[in-house]
Order: structure tokens, then C-alpha cells, then sequence
């Protein structure tokens, strides 16, 4: 994973999002590095051929939104439908993304996102986020920082 997203990983703007809470105690960056070994392990155990690099970096940014959604302020409002556009705003600005890494951040909150994942790394991303996301609110991970 480190040597496919470390351009993402070791970015300034990336490094920011360790000072924002997701879910529970964990950070944005603990939270997308670990649906990202989530989705690898969801594609291995399912047997499932797609193109890893795409699933890798796509994971790394998918909540690339850089704002800590817990303050009120009017533009965090309904963050759960629109931060994935703004995460893929910001990840278009700061990183050369191919059509699967565009895919799979704009459609991993399917469905509050309407049109529903097209590829299959999307989908894999799309249920790892959703698995994290919950192992992390109800604090299943007891003493680990991060859940996958």
C-alpha cells in the first residue's frame, strides 16, 4: 500500500487530515488507510481481479475533504452527501487521478450518492468504507487505532 499511495500519504495536504477526528478516536488519515487494507483484503478473499492501484489510491482519498465536519459551519452541513465531491474536488487539484480513482471517491457514499458505484473497485471501497465507518463509531477496534 505504502509504496503505491506514499506520493498521497507523505503529501502536506494529506498529513493535515491526522489533526481531524472521523469516527470515535480515529483520524481521517488512520480512517482511509484502513479501508484502504480493507478493500485489498476484500478483493483477495473474494478472489476479485481489479486494478489494485486504482482500489489503493482511491481508498487513501476518498474522504480527502480536508475540514474536520464535526464544527458547525454552514459549509459542513449535510457533509454526509456532499463530501464526497469535495473530497474528489481536492483530490483532482492535488494529485494526477485516473477515471477508476475519480469513481471510486465520488460513489463510495452510495447510496446518500444517488448513481450508484460502475466499477468494481468502487464497490469494493464502498462496502470497506462502510465496514470501517462502523467498526469505528460503535469502538469495536477495543485499544487499536485503527479497525482493518
Amino acid at each position: 500500500m505504502e509504496e503505491v499511495g506514499n506520493d498521497i500519504i507523505s503529501s502536506e495536504n494529506y498529513l493535515q487530515q491526522d489533526q481531524f477526528i472521523q469516527h470515535g478516536n480515529i483520524t481521517v488519515s488512520q480512517h482511509c488507510k484502513s479501508v484502504a487494507r480493507a478493500s485489498l483484503k476484500i478483493r483477495y478473499l473474494l478472489g476479485i481481479k481489479c486494478e489494485e492501484r486504482a482500489l489503493i489510491r482511491g481508498a487513501l482519498l476518498h474522504d480527502y475533504f480536508l475540514y474536520d465536519w464535526h464544527v458547525a459551519e454552514k459549509s459542513h452541513s449535510w457533509h454526509g452527501f456532499r463530501h464526497a465531491k469535495t473530497a474528489l474536488i481536492n483530490a483532482n487539484r492535488d494529485f494526477q487521478l485516473d477515471i477508476l480513482e475519480q469513481e471510486i471517491i465520488k460513489k463510495h457514499m452510495w447510496p446518500l450518492t444517488v448513481v450508484p458505484p460502475l466499477c468494481r473497485e468502487a464497490w469494493i471501497v464502498n462496502l470497506a468504507d462502510t465496514y470501517c465507518s462502523l467498526l469505528e463509531t460503535i469502538h469495536v477496534h477495543k485499544n487499536r487505532t485503527m479497525c482493518c
